[in-house]
């Protein structure tokens, strides 16, 4: 890099756990909905397991090469030091996590009559439940591991909850011990439900295993048990010149996250020193990536408890995504769409419109083709039942499914076979790349001829998370974004090569040119005396390149306003390189997910949306998109939406020169943005149906009938 020196950098790994921090605060929020702070602390853990896969799994591969000296990133930090503050990072975040909830939230949940027991606190009846549960579906599935020289680790899950079980044989009390360990199947659910006489009352299963450990073990003594957790390497590739045994090469990398090298072992706080060693001993991993849990292992097991029926009163009031004010239920889709532009703000605006567009596309007579990318989706997919039944009415139908999508990898096998199953055209990703696209075009005969119907989107075609994550996705007709989106499906599925788009613009081909285009064209305007602008929302910052080509934008004068969800390795507001960067991060009930980027262009302002973020990895090693949204009324939506983020004052915190966060004194011009939306989209939700005259439809009988 030239121009600007490491300190003018955040570490992307250390932005991260700040990020993650930002999650933590609105669990240890005291105005957050009791439920809610409890399902803010589980999605810590869930993030930390996902970091600790990847991130320190790949600096634990760094320092395994002997390369551990060696600088990682833009700001010089070396492997070994990053992995020294990462661990003092996670030990502190952990420690935050258990004090809030041990002190705070669970004794609260107990107030409310929702507790969680151990074995001691069980009474009579509880206990007699259990033993019945037991019986009937734990014992059975559950497989002890006597530890010796030829037992294979790999037998161990990962993120799972063990048992590390000491014994002697009971008649013999010299005789030496054994070890074992019990790990519980993750097909079993970790809270069970006990009888109460009020409220909700469960235990973990650990619990109702630990009080049936002589079940298992008959004939011996046990004597001592530690809970523990272990945590594998899952920074790995496939082998991506295996084209014709693709999908058996992605089944590989399954089996080999059973057998990685262990990165961090979790150990119940009443773990003896004999447990840990051995512990420490079996998985070849020592102190520093050893952390004692003072709880419960493992707080995802508390998300089961956020939607418990009947508790609304501890929860954020129930928002209900409102549908679409351009797609009524009753107006013909197909008509809708030719006629103007749509645009769809999830999860204010329903997720219905897009599962709407694919179920009458399977079932139009008229619809001759569906082409499509997926790359999460959800369990009981409405989208994948939708494009299977189009297959199997004999439609041309080709998906693109995303194999790579780390940890989605086994359920887009099973979609991608399915789909084969119902004569469907799968391509199962690119070599080389990882398609993070969000495209779909449907081919439709009509009486004025062929006609293209496309969606673009910022999120996954995920009906699940479209009510948990805020995204935009645009409906529209035009025939240059017709034209684009097929010629994008002929590149991913084919070996065409478009001459030029008209419209959108592609990763790895030309997003970087693109993007850098864009800012110094602001650069220049403002270098020339005239007035720049950059806004953009997004959920990484990261990419050296264009983090310098900001950095030279705000040197000249350009006004540039990020909404930065997690990473942001830019530093805003240092002297002479970003005095003009403000950064703003909101973290509220919604993940906030969407991608928009604005740029003023001398008053002929334009608006994009993409699936990409400002990333290496998304510009340099991905296939995304980036569109722009033309229609005046849509555009106007956006600057809405960007204005209303960057004023964000109860949820929103703002990135300071010194890499720290802090939120805005909200005084009296209260400003929450996603509180803004939810009410925007149910007062146009109610404005349209006040305006729309109620339709009598008399009933008929069936012909013939």
């Amino acid at each position: 890099m030239s121009g600007y020196s490491d300190k003018d950098f955040i570490n992307r790994e250390l932005s991260w756990m700040a990020f993650n921090e930002r999650v933590l605060e609105e669990g240890e929020d005291p105005t957050t909905p009791l439920l809610n702070r409890l399902g803010f602390l589980s999605i810590v853990s869930s993030n930390l397991d996902e970091f600790v896969m990847v991130r320190v799994g790949g600096l634990k591969q760094v320092q395994r090469s002997g390369a551990a000296q060696s600088a990682v990133c833009p700001t010089g930090v070396t492997g070994g030091e990053l992995l020294d503050r990462l661990r003092a990072a996670i030990a502190e975040q952990v420690r935050r996590q258990y004090a809030c909830f041990n002190n705070e939230v669970r004794p609260t949940l107990v107030r409310e009559g929702l507790s969680v027991r151990g074995r001691a606190e069980l009474d009579r009846e509880q206990a007699v439940h259990l033993d019945n549960l037991f019986e009937e579906q734990i014992y059975p599935l559950l497989t002890p591991l006597a530890l010796d020289e030829t037992r294979g680790l790999s037998e161990v899950p990962a993120l799972t909850i063990s048992i590390l079980v000491r014994l002697r044989k009971a008649a013999a009390k010299d005789a030496p011990t054994l070890t074992a360990v019990v790990p519980i199947p993750a097909a079993l659910p970790r809270m069970l439900i006990v009888p109460s006489v009020s409220g909700h009352c469960f235990t973990l299963i650990e619990e109702a295993v630990l009080m049936h450990l002589e079940r298992l073990f008959a004939g011996h003594e046990v004597l001592e048990t530690a809970l523990f957790r272990i945590t594998r390497d899952a920074d790995m590739s496939v082998e991506q010149s295996r084209d014709e045994d693709f999908m058996s090469a992605m089944a590989e990398i399954l089996v080999q996250r059973r057998e990685s090298p262990v990165v961090r072992l979790e150990l119940s706080a009443d773990a003896s020193p004999w447990a840990r060693q051995t512990l420490q001993k079996m998985f070849e991993i020592g102190d520093p990536d050893t952390f004692t849990i003072p709880g419960p292992l493992d707080l995802k097991a508390w998300w089961s408890m956020v939607g418990l029926g009947g508790l609304d009163r501890l929860r954020y009031p129930a928002f209900r995504p409102q549908p679409s004010p351009d797609l009524a239920d009753d107006a013909d889709i197909w008509e809708t769409v030719a006629r103007r532009d749509v645009l769809l703000h999830h999860p204010y605006e329903s997720f219905d419109a897009v599962t709407r567009l694919l179920r009458e596309a399977a079932d139009d007579r008229n619809v001759l083709a569906i082409k499509q990318v997926l790359y999460r989706t959800s369990g009981d997919s409405p989208i994948v039942n939708a494009l299977e039944r189009a297959a199997l009415a004999g439609k041309q139908v080709s998906v693109l499914i995303e194999l790579k999508a780390r940890f989605d990898e086994a359920r887009n096998i099973e979609w991608a076979r399915r789909l084969e199953r119902a004569g469907a055209q799968v391509i199962y990703g690119l070599a080389g790349l990882k398609v993070h696209a969000k495209a779909l075009l449907i081919v439709r005969r009509e009486s004025s001829g062929i006609r293209r119907y496309v969606h673009l989107a910022t999120g996954n075609y995920n009906d699940v998370t479209a009510r948990l994550y805020t995204d935009f996705g645009l409906l529209t007709c035009n025939e240059d974004f017709g034209a684009d989106v097929a010629a994008f499906f002929n590149m991913v599925t084919g070996y065409s090569q478009p001459a030029a788009w008209r419209k959108i613009e592609v990763a790895p081909l030309g997003l970087r040119p693109k993007l850098l285009h864009l800012i110094r064209r602001e650069t220049e305007r403002a270098q020339a005396g005239r007035r720049g602008m950059i806004l953009a929302k997004l959920n990484s910052l990261s990419d050296p390149e264009i983090i310098e080509a900001l950095y030279d934008a705000s040197r000249a004068g350009v006004k540039i306003r990020v909404n930065c969800r997690g990473v942001c390795c830019l530093r805003p507001g240092v002297k002479g390189v970003s005095e003009n960067i403000e950064v703003v991060s909101i973290v509220d009930r919604f993940l906030e997910h969407a991608r928009i980027y604005y740029f003023r262009n001398g008053g002929q302002e334009e608006y994009y949306l993409s699936s990409a973020d400002w990333m290496t990895r998304n510009i340099n090693r991905r296939v995304e998109i980036l569109f722009p949204v033309e229609a005046e009324p849509l555009r106007k939506r956006l600057a809405d939406v960007l204005d209303t983020f960057l004023r964000d004052n109860v949820k929103g915190r703002r990135l300071g020169s010194d890499g720290v966060w802090t939120r805005s004194d909200p005084g009296r011009r209260r400003m929450r943005a996603q509180e803004a939306f939810m009410q925007a989209a149910e007062a146009e939700a109610q404005r349209v149906q006040q305006r729309t005259p109620r339709q009598f439809r008399p009933l008929k009988p069936a012909e013939g009938a």
